[in-house]
């Protein structure tokens, strides 16, 4: 797009931030962007092309990639949405139209067992499908576990957050931001100077929604960000999974009200968010992993394994050597086994969970 024409897209996103139908609207309406500005009243016109052309510097001195929503490489699956973002600003090693695309979203305050389900989920899909590209929006707890481990596991992954190229929020969160970078991207519809307001952050859900074959929901309370992500996934006929929780569980009551209501299909691993996708994989073969190792534990590791599995919660290291006729001492060794084959995680207060 050339440079006058891409400023007034810039200025007509700024002087109407937030409703892309307006500008979508104006665009068909008068059939190119400086028209629509110069035939379009606003209160705050000056203010609005001043800041596109801003933007325009901000672009060509940060080498900022854009794409307009009628482009041929605008993200096709986002392209479907109706209410797409009409200018989408990136930078990384961006590229939306190859390969499956999962988002994984979730509650900020995310539990241990969140955190390792997400880390899980990503881990198996890197070893099953060749080409998968994680998304999410960098918000504590879910978001960032998933940005993490597909990082861990070197897939892509994108981050969409709720303001411009210009800063990263949570800042806690900017190595995560620069790390993915190399192996993916930051997406945005906001130019920069935007600061990260509750509005945004309900807007860019509906790119993490539209980037993705399937939508993936770890933790949830009963009203949160993920579950309007999930909505707006049921809206664009994209597939929404979930983990169910225990009842009663804060962080599991918006996950399992998903299942309930059928707006989302429970899955226990990636395995089944694979077979329900009907994907092919490279392989299915993490459980027949796990039954090698299973294979070379002793008869005290297999015990102590099986009991955690039963015990959603996790166990005392004294109520597990309660149950063998083994002492303490050799009970805490073949956990710690247990725990560098991935197979258990020792939490806080001497108490262990099966992870798988």
């Amino acid at each position: 797009m050339a440079g006058e024409e891409l400023k007034y897209v810039i200025a007509l996103g700024c002087l109407n931030l937030n409703n892309v139908h307006r500008v979508r609207t104006l665009l068909e309406t008068y059939g190119s962007a400086e028209r629509a500005w110069f035939e379009t009243a606003g209160d705050y016109k000056a203010e609005a092309l001043a800041h596109a052309e801003r933007e325009l510097e901000f672009i060509a001195r940060h080498g900022i990639n854009t794409w307009y929503y009628k482009d041929s490489d605008y993200p096709y699956r986002l392209q479907n949405c109706p209410d797409a973002p009409v200018l989408l600003f990136g930078k990384g090693n961006l590229n939306f139209n190859e390969g499956k695309f999962v988002s994984i979203v979730g509650t900020r305050g995310a539990t241990e067992r969140g955190k390792e389900l997400t880390r899980r989920l990503v881990l198996d899909l890197a070893k099953l499908i060749p080409n998968v590209t994680i998304v999410s929006g960098l918000a504590y707890g879910i978001d960032v576990a998933a940005h993490r481990a597909a990082l861990e596991a070197g897939l892509p992954t994108i981050i969409v957050p709720a303001h411009g190229l210009d800063r990263v929020y949570p800042a806690t969160h900017r190595q995560v931001a620069v790390e993915a970078l190399a192996q993916g991207g930051i997406l945005t519809e906001y130019p920069s100077e935007t600061e990260p307001e509750r509005l945004n952050f309900v807007a860019r859900n509906r790119i993490v929604a539209g980037l993705a074959d399937a939508v993936v929901v770890v933790e949830s309370k009963i009203k949160g960000g993920s579950l309007i992500t999930a909505s707006l996934a049921n809206d664009y006929n994209r597939n929404v999974y979930t983990f169910p929780g225990r009842p009663g569980d804060v962080n599991a009551q918006g996950c399992n009200a998903l299942i309930k209501n059928q707006r989302a299909a429970l899955i226990e691993d990636a395995e089944d968010l694979i077979l329900d996708m009907q994907w092919e994989a490279k392989q299915l073969a993490v459980q027949t992993e796990i039954e090698d190792l299973f294979a070379d534990m002793d008869d005290l590791e297999r015990k102590l394994l099986q009991s955690l599995r039963n015990a959603e919660e996790g166990k005392l290291v004294n109520e597990l050597v309660a149950e063998t006729t083994e002492t303490y001492s050799q009970v805490a060794s073949a956990l710690m086994m247990l725990e560098m084959n991935g197979f258990v995680k020792a939490l806080p207060g001497s108490i262990y969970r099966a992870m798988r």
